[in-house]
């Protein structure tokens, strides 16, 4: 538990400080008080003694304990300590930086041979300061060997309690349809009844405390505080949140995702206040036995857990305020899942303050073995209800003819697995494993909170990133007034902040699926059952360990959806409000995408513990597959990086390539695709766009020429031409007014007058289009002036008897 309220002070900044649990590791000695600035002046030799004495008895303790409950207790214990000693050492570095600058007033003692002396007065300080400099590095020292011993000790007994944990979950304890899981309800063991009547009689001991008369109002006051806050302090502030949201907050979606927030956290801070002054009601005596007040603190932690799916399961249904619903989630299926929520964080409740109960009383495994089961039972069954009422409403919905809300398939994805881990809880409890369905149904809670959390915490920032820059809002209007910047500048730092926070949030998330679990084991240890015949000694000699698979299998899935997102990001969000061309703005995705799987996979295989020194035998069939196969595949990958980094062509760039003409689409790692007129595509390697010559014909802002060439005869006016082509050129509103258009005289042969008449256009592409348009008129215009253009000349030769020579052309040959 300890693991979800340390979680959650991060994760959503709870006004409440909960309590650690504190155990005592002497009979009536306090020894695991923090170590304070008043202990050192007492003694620090007897405070290292003391915390010798702690760690001594604690390690005889682990060696001889297997109580889940008291491991865990013997490990905040431990920490507590670690914590104590460097506390001691730091508080002990002062005095030995004083001493050492008393020594150096004194300076060195004098050689004897010096023919200085030095008073004995003197003599007797130096000795005694550096007496006490030399006991002052003794203690620091033993004060880092017990931090030290301590931090090892709580790693072992981590480990100690992960092992029990997977002893338990590997454990059959009978099926739920047998006599045997239900035997506690009807014959309970007579020690358990003992044990639960003896805490029972504690309990109402702290009752009648609290209710004497010296503090009977005390109490009255603090369960009536207890009884308004849960009652009405949840309502009046949640409506206050919503008022400040719609009159303070700018028009938007910050008000949904700030209301959808404010429902959680209200839920959650009334809940847990609530709870506190119970506990305060009960426990605020001297005289409460221990059991019973970490059995209060136990249910004010899981409180927190409570408010959490309540407020969450809230703020995601809203259906009070149905517009203002953050999830496409339509109004028949909101309100046939909200009973569920509350009903899920009362089943948490309820049940985990039975297990602290049973803790509590240290009732029997089998007690403890029919509470789990319990929990799981009611916990899977809810998951299928939530997944199976859902669908169902939606095939009503259908039915009716009205349409359903569109599902994302993330959204499917998630109610998959819900029922997939529903189905999984009640199948473990058929055959029989009961602690790993218990295990199940609190990972599946657990995720639910991290998701929702995460989902509503990364709307809040990216609204209220949008909302601060806009300058449709008064924050928007004051930056920029201040700054002067144009109004772009402001989209960009949203769109960078909001990047930010949601990559700070996944990783917060990541964190917490792999850390925040309700019990000392991760699901990356149950899963390397599954994977444990890998453990062979192929792996052992590359030192992998199965659980740090599936570490790097998590990260590497974290890692490309990251990267995933920000792409589309960068492509969707943020390049769009830069000043960079398209094929800027491709060539800098693809490079950071590349760059980014690189280094996934880089971090993947650290994480996996894979030693490049010990794969040798790797290297060299990767040596003898690039010499023989794979030089053309590491050849296009490298010309694709300098493709990227030199840009000599880019996205939308047109090329020409071996006769091969078009735009080019997309730059990948191993070839590019250039895009031709009639829309098809050719794939290139990238090593050819490097080794051979390429024409690039819009690199620069290069302008296309429209040149058309004609002839004309020799019995025209060479400057009414002129003048007509010019004409032409110039009305054409493709033609470019700078640089002019212009006529020049080709070439004069016996067969007519060439004349060349050249413009240009804004870019190589309209090339084609604008010279079809203007012969289209100059055509026009030249059979409108009745100017032709001179015709090819030809010539037939017919062939005649052999005794006729050749005619004359007028009498038979025609030219």
């Amino acid at each position: 538990m300890s693991r979800w309220s340390g979680f959650i002070r991060v994760f959503l900044l709870t006004l409440i400080m909960l309590t650690p649990l504190t155990v005592q590791a002497d009979n009536g000695n306090n020894n695991n008080a923090p170590v304070s600035e008043q202990a050192v002046k007492l003694d620090p030799k007897v405070e290292l003694t003391k915390m010798q004495k702690v760690l001594d008895k604690i390690k005889q303790q682990v060696s001889a304990e297997s109580s889940e409950t008291k491991l865990r207790a013997l490990n905040e214990l431990t920490l507590q300590l670690s914590t104590d000693a460097d506390t001691l050492a730091q508080a002990l570095e002062p005095q030995k930086a004083q001493l050492q600058t008393q020594l150096g007033v004194l300076g060195p003692a004098p050689k004897p041979d010096s023919g200085v002396r030095e008073t004995a007065e003197v003599t007797s300080k130096r000795k005694k300061l550096t007496s006490q400099m030399l006991q002052l590095d003794d203690q620091i020292k033993q004060a880092e060997a017990i931090k030290s011993g301590a931090i090892n000790l709580s790693t072992q007994i981590v480990n100690l309690r992960r092992n029990a944990f997977k002893t338990q979950l590997a454990l059959n304890a009978g099926s739920i349809l047998g006599t045997k899981f239900w035997a506690p309800l009807f014959n309970a063991p007579q020690e358990d009844s003992s044990r639960i009547s003896d805490f029972v009689n504690e309990l109402k001991a702290t009752a009648a405390l609290c209710w004497e008369p010296d503090w009977r109002f005390g109490t009255i006051l603090w369960m009536v505080a207890g009884l308004l806050i849960a009652s009405f302090g949840r309502r009046y502030m949640e409506q206050f949140l919503a008022w400040v949201g719609i009159h303070k907050l700018p028009e938007g979606r910050l008000r949904r995702s700030f209301l959808a927030a404010a429902v959680a956290l209200t839920t959650l801070a009334t809940l847990v206040i609530a709870s506190g002054c119970f506990e305060m009601a009960f426990t605020r005596r001297e005289e409460v036995s221990d059991d019973v007040r970490n059995f209060a603190e136990l249910l004010v932690r899981l409180s927190v857990l409570c408010g959490l799916i309540a407020g969450l399961g809230r703020a995601f249904l809203s259906t009070r305020r149905p517009s203002w619903r953050l999830p496409s989630i339509s109004d028949p299926v909101a309100l046939v899942l909200k009973p569920f929520p509350p009903l899920t964080a009362a089943l948490v409740f309820v049940f985990q303050a039975i297990e602290s109960f049973n803790i509590s009383a240290n009732v029997s495994i089998t007690k403890t073995v029919f509470a789990y089961g319990l929990t799981a039972l009611l916990i899977g069954w809810t998951a299928l209800s939530i997944s199976f009422r859902s669908n169902r409403v939606r095939r009503q919905m259908i039915q009716q003819g009205e349409t359903p809300e569109a599902r994302s398939t993330l959204v499917g994805l998630i109610q998959m697995f819900i029922t997939l881990v529903g189905i999984a809880i009640l199948a473990s409890l058929i055959i029989g494993y009961v602690t790993l369905a218990r295990f199940l149904s609190y990972e599946l809670v657990w995720f639910g909170i991290v998701f929702g959390s995460f989902y509503i915490l990364s709307q809040l920032v990216v609204d209220g990133c949008e909302a601060l820059f806009s300058t449709h809002n008064r924050s928007g209007k004051r930056i920029q007034a201040s700054l002067n910047i144009d109004e772009r500048y402001l989209a960009q730092a949203a769109s960078l902040l909001s990047g930010l926070g949601k990559t700070l949030l996944v990783i917060m998330a990541a964190m917490a699926l792999l850390n925040g679990t309700f019990n000392s084991a991760t699901p990356i240890e149950l899963v390397q059952k599954l994977i444990g015949f890998w453990g062979g000694k192929g792996l052992e000699s590359l030192d992998i360990v199965p659980a740090h698979v599936v570490n790097a299998l998590i990260c590497l899935i974290v890692g490309i959806y990251i990267l995933r997102a920000l792409r589309r990001w960068l492509e969707s969000d943020f390049l769009p409000k830069t000043s960079l061309d398209i094929g800027m703005r491709v060539s800098l995705i693809t490079l950071m995408s590349n760059i980014g799987y690189v280094l996934v996979i880089l971090l993947t295989l650290s994480i996996m513990g894979l030693q490049w020194n010990k794969l040798a035998w790797i290297v060299s069939a990767l040596s003898v597959g690039i010499g023989f196969g794979l030089q053309e595949i590491v050849k296009n990958f490298i010309s694709g990086l300098i493709l990227l980094t030199e840009r000599p062509v880019k996205v939308g760039d047109l090329v020409s390539i071996s006769g091969i003409e078009g735009d080019i689409r997309r730059i990948n790692v191993r070839a590019t695709e250039i895009q031709l007129s009639d829309k098809s595509t050719v794939i290139v390697p990238n090593s050819q766009l490097i080794s051979q010559n390429v024409r690039n014909a819009t690199m620069g802002n290069a302008q296309g020429v429209a040149t058309i060439t004609l002839t004309f005869p020799l019995d025209i006016d060479p400057t009414q031409v002129r003048q007509l082509l010019l004409d032409v050129y110039s009305e054409n509103e493709r033609i470019l007014e700078n640089p002019e258009p212009a006529v020049s005289f080709k070439d004069l042969t016996p067969s007519g007058i060439t004349l060349s008449v050249t413009g240009n256009v804004s870019t190589p592409r309209l090339v084609s289009g604008a010279k079809s348009d203007l012969l289209f008129d100059i055509l026009t215009r030249l059979r409108k002036e009745g100017i032709a253009l001179s015709a090819p000349q030809t010539m037939v030769i017919e062939r005649r008897n052999a005794n006729t020579s050749m005619s004359d052309p007028a009498e038979g040959g025609q030219i």
